[in-house]
């Protein structure tokens, strides 16, 4: 078994105000990318803005995975044939783990139009507003104003309200500007670290769904689950070792191995077990839209020369 690879922290020091698009990736960028974010989500572009933009980027095969909605899906598959790339219909659906609050599984090639899909994933949107309503009471309780215009807005559109949401709300107050310079907080991914993710003053968690029944829910809209970025929320290999083998007893079918954030070490780590276990092995830059300081640009990972298992979803 391979040592403990302890990257998440040095890794998110490392990258801290530096876009992936400018570190040093392979010459030959795959022309897969699958996870990419819409407004319907957490992305700056909407789902037809998405795929122009990958396709731009030499895109060929996409995935729209937006966080507990699969409300863009349809809008992306017509730009898609527009333009002349695939696109897989997908979702990434935020899931609990016991102590782990926010682990992601995407679903590939589910049916969007599924009643029951749909069904959970706005069940499972409503326990997170009321977890965002409860992140934005804690972070009035700790004396941050929130600018409502655009938390009000995706509530009147029945968009999600996530974690960015309520960090660009607090940084975009004016009468929070001089507080949050002084912290070195103005930036809005800064602030959400600081005070939004687990263990963090304002964060509160959830208790559903479970690793299993998001598996459960996108095998039963015909859908492939992966297990999305585990390097970014996990730290050390044993323990995503030990998950995954946890989570293939559940019915996973593959690992997002190939992402912007993980190391060639990681990469590999991950790459053998999908062998052994004969499960998909996928990869994305994880876009949000070019403006974002970390995931701004399509094609920025690397596969390390590994070849990607990517089966029913190559089509």
């Amino acid at each position: 078994m391979p040592l403990p690879v302890r990257a998440r922290p040095s890794l998110r020091r490392a990258t801290r105000g530096q876009p992936l698009a400018s570190r040093r990736l392979s010459a030959q960028p795959p022309t897969f990318d699958l996870q990419s974010h819409s407004l319907h989500s957490d992305g700056s572009l909407d789902p037809r803005g998405v795929v122009s933009a990958a396709a731009e980027a030499g895109v060929e095969l996409l995935a729209l995975s937006d966080h507990d909605t699969v409300d863009g899906v349809a809008s992306a598959t017509h730009a898609a044939t527009e333009v002349g790339i695939r696109l897989v219909p997908a979702v990434e659906i935020s899931s609990v783990d016991g102590e782990q609050q926010d682990l992601h599984v995407l679903g590939y090639l589910v049916d969007d139009r599924d009643r029951l899909l749909r069904e959970r994933l706005a069940a499972w949107r409503q326990d997170r507003e009321h977890r965002a309503d409860a992140m934005a009471d804690a972070l009035r309780e700790l004396g941050y104003e929130l600018d409502e215009t655009e938390l009000a807005s995706r509530r009147a559109e029945g968009k999600p309200i996530g974690r960015p949401h309520l960090a660009d709300a607090v940084v975009r107050h004016s009468a929070n500007r001089g507080r949050l310079e002084s912290e070195g907080l103005a930036e809005r991914s800064a602030f959400l670290e600081a005070y939004l993710i687990d263990g963090r003053p304002a964060f509160r968690p959830r208790t559903k769904p479970t690793i299993a029944e998001s598996i459960e829910t996108i095998h039963g809209a015909g859908g492939l689950a992966v297990w999305a970025h585990p390097f970014w929320d996990v730290e050390a290999a044993d323990e995503v070792l030990e998950a995954i083998d946890r989570f293939r007893a559940s019915g996973l079918d593959g690992v997002e191995c190939f992402y912007a954030t993980h190391t060639r070490e990681q990469a590999e780590v991950l790459a053998d077990r999908c062998a052994e276990l004969d499960l998909l092995s996928t990869g994305s830059s994880d876009f949000h839209g070019p403006a974002h300081r970390l995931f701004s640009r399509f094609r920025a990972f690397s596969t390390y020369g590994r070849t990607p298992s990517l089966g029913p979803i190559a089509g």
